[in-house]
């Protein structure tokens, strides 16, 4: 008998709804394989029986060590350096220009931020802008990376990076100019890219009303895991975290999901970026 079909189809279905109650991802029935490979090799550590012995104790456990690692396991947690490099280059030539005016700090958010190479990345592009602009954004820049695990936050608070990782789409001289080697294998980001970075766990499911307001929101790669009805709701309350004429950077793959009422669609040649009406 193989894993995947030895999963009790209850247990199953009692695992796939407290996945999306607790954080939003529905999982299909084709992928029983990702409970097999992903969840299950939690039972021993965790002392549990089976997967419905399980399920019992994360709802029994509201917040638990064996909570954040099921979440943790169940969540794709990929991630590159400038990935797919036009939002970046839009902040820089065309966004950050826009706000040198700007009377309070420029705000920008990465909702979805993993293990931190994407709020690094807007940070590198900032200063990259502040260096052909010195002077510019004179009330400083702050960057929001929130994520629904707590693993991936504290690497990204860390900020340290091993050669596979720096190796995704982190060019040589961006790595010789914001990290400092800790050894041959590690690199470290510099203070002055990182401390403009605060990390704070959210659940997108949750209220965004803590947050404050933004000029710039980093959405990417993370709705493609929601039904349609929580993909409207997250853009619904997106949309009222942005300030007016605020950009919203969704994945290359993802839309709108009946939002476009709030968003005004821009081609950016190549790439797009939608605008808060």
């Amino acid at each position: 008998m193989s894993a995947q079909s030895s999963l009790d189809p209850e247990h199953f279905k009692k695992f796939r709804d407290f996945l999306h109650a607790a954080c939003g991802i529905f999982l299909a029935e084709n992928k029983q394989y990702l409970v097999t490979t992903r969840v299950l090799p939690l039972l021993s550590h965790f002392g549990v029986a089976d997967l419905g012995a399980l399920v019992a104790e994360l709802e029994r456990q509201r917040y638990s060590p064996m909570r954040d690692a099921v979440i943790d396991a169940m969540t794709t947690n990929e991630t590159f350096w400038f990935r797919d490099t036009y939002p970046f280059d839009v902040l820089k030539d065309q966004i950050l220009p826009e706000l040198c005016n700007s009377a309070t700090s420029v705000k920008i958010w990465s909702a979805a931020c993993s293990s931190g190479q994407e709020p690094l990345s807007i940070s590198m592009a900032v200063d990259e802008f502040l260096q052909g602009s010195p002077g510019a954004l004179r009330a400083g820049v702050e960057v929001l990376g929130t994520d629904l695990s707590p693993s991936m936050l504290e690497v990204a608070r860390r900020a340290e990076y091993d050669r596979a990782s720096v190796l995704r789409g982190l060019s040589s001289q961006r790595l010789q100019q914001y990290f400092d080697a800790i050894d041959d294998n590690r690199w470290r980001a510099k203070p002055s890219i990182a401390r403009r970075i605060q990390y704070r766990a959210l659940n997108l499911q949750e209220s965004y009303g803590g947050l404050g307001r933004f000029h710039v929101v980093f959405c990417r790669n993370v709705l493609i895991y929601f039904n349609h009805d929580l993909k409207h709701d997250i853009l619904t309350r997106i949309h009222r975290s942005l300030e007016p004429g605020g950009v919203l950077f969704l994945g290359a793959s993802e839309g709108l999901a009946g939002a476009s009422d709030l968003y005004d669609m821009v081609h950016c040649n190549p790439g797009i970026m939608y605008r808060a009406k």
